[in-house]
């Protein structure tokens, strides 16, 4: 008898226009070779144009999607973005009691234009979620809500990581998307901050300009579960998630998708072996 696929989880809000939420996270596990398995927390109306609304799914209904696909499938890695309220956010924190392996919080506050996504998720809840995630992959603007600093520069982003680190014990690592920060430079610089290892691992890197960047945040995160799943290091997951969301941006840059900001075309990525 085979052994049991592993699977990740991915905890998110749909897009209909599929470029960001669920739909980002499964076409990024599906060209990487993972398994991936989905719960809804979220119903929002959106497309290239902008979200129009979000509407949170009950909260128990929330908690039996996790609790049946955890009952069932070899769950290693958990990948949680938009929430949608506070009380999913309780039922999510509760689903996941108990689960052992990695999880990966993408905080969705903000889309990656830099814009805030209406009715969206409480600090509350971010926070609550921020507590029981092992990495946390947020954007500048993301970093600066749940930190409460500036980070205006590199050494305030740093600073502001590293307080997340000693605030949160659960998490083990801290992703930090830098495409934000010095948007006037050619390059873009991430940072990896690891638990216990004071300096910082920093990756730069060309910046790619397109106007198809939604969801850019959703891939990332996922892409880093699904590498980690297949390494176990988050920095060589930190890189290699870079790497292929650069690959994305390339590819989707001449691209007409929509009439506003396009989604990744996901579809173009060459098959993993």
């Amino acid at each position: 008898m085979s052994p049991q696929t592993q699977a990740i989880l991915t905890i998110a809000g749909s897009d209909p226009s599929g470029g960001a939420g669920i739909q980002a996270d499964l076409k990024t596990f599906t060209v990487l070779g993972v398994y991936g398995c989905a719960a809804i927390t979220s119903l929002t109306v959106q497309n290239t144009l902008g979200v129009q609304s979000c509407h949170p799914v009950m909260p128990d209904l929330v908690y039996r999607q996790v609790a049946a696909v955890l009952a069932d499938l070899t769950v290693t890695h958990v990948k949680i973005g938009m929430i949608g309220s506070t009380a999913v956010a309780q039922a999510t924190v509760q689903a996941l009691n108990g689960f052992t392996g990695e999880i990966i919080y993408d905080p969705i506050v903000f889309t990656s234009i830099g814009q805030p996504i209406r009715a969206t998720d409480t600090l509350d809840g971010i926070r609550q979620i921020t507590g029981i995630a092992t990495v946390l992959t947020p954007n500048l603007h993301e970093l600066r809500l749940i930190s409460g600093e500036s980070c205006t520069s590199t050494d305030d982003v740093l600073l502001a990581g590293q307080g997340l680190l000693n605030a949160f014990p659960n998490l083990k690592a801290l992703a930090i998307k830098g495409g934000h920060l010095h948007e006037e430079e050619a390059e873009v610089t991430d940072f990896l901050l690891l638990s216990g290892q004071p300096e910082p691992f920093r990756r730069s890197h060309r910046r790619i300009v397109s106007t198809n960047t939604h969801g850019t945040g959703c891939t990332f995160a996922s892409a880093m579960a699904a590498y980690h799943q297949r390494t176990g290091d988050y920095r060589q997951a930190f890189s290699q998630a870079i790497d292929f969301l650069d690959s994305l941006l390339s590819a989707s840059a001449n691209w007409r998708l929509g009439q506003g900001n396009g989604g990744l075309s996901h579809h173009l990525f060459p098959a993993q072996t």
